[in-house]
C-alpha cells in the first residue's frame, strides 16, 4: 500500500530556517541540497511509513524519525495519509515544540 505525505504548514518554514542555518555556515548550494534531500526522506515515508518511534506521549499516533542524525522528523499516520507536522534540526528540543503546539 502507497500513503500520500503531507506537509503542514509550518514544516515550510522550518525547512526555510534551516537552509538559512546552513547556507550561512556553507552555502546555498549545500542548504538545498541538504533540504531537498530532506523533503525526498519525507516522501519515501509513501512506501514505509512505519519508521522511527512512536511517541504518543508527546501526540497521539505521533511517530519520530531521523534524516543524518540531524534532523528529526515528527509524523502522523493515517488510513492512507503521512502527515508530516514537523522538521527539527541540530538538537532542537522538539519534544517541548510539540507539547506547546498542542494542536500541530
Amino acid at each position: 500500500m502507497s500513503y500520500s505525505v503531507q506537509f503542514a504548514p509550518e514544516v515550510s518554514e522550518q525547512l526555510d530556517r534551516i537552509h538559512d542555518y546552513i547556507a550561512r555556515a556553507d552555502s546555498s548550494f549545500t542548504a538545498s541540497r541538504y533540504v531537498d534531500a530532506i523533503v525526498d526522506y519525507c516522501e519515501s515515508l509513501a512506501t514505509f511509513p512505519q519508521r522511527g518511534k512512536g511517541r504518543n506521549d508527546l501526540m497521539p499516533g505521533l511517530r519520530i524519525t531521523h534524516y543524518r542524525k540531524r534532523t528529526a522528523i515528527a509524523f502522523i499516520i493515517s488510513e492512507d495519509q503521512v502527515s508530516i507536522v514537523g522538521v527539527f534540526y541540530g538538537g532542537q528540543d522538539y519534544e517541548s515544540i510539540l507539547e506547546d503546539s498542542g494542536d500541530v
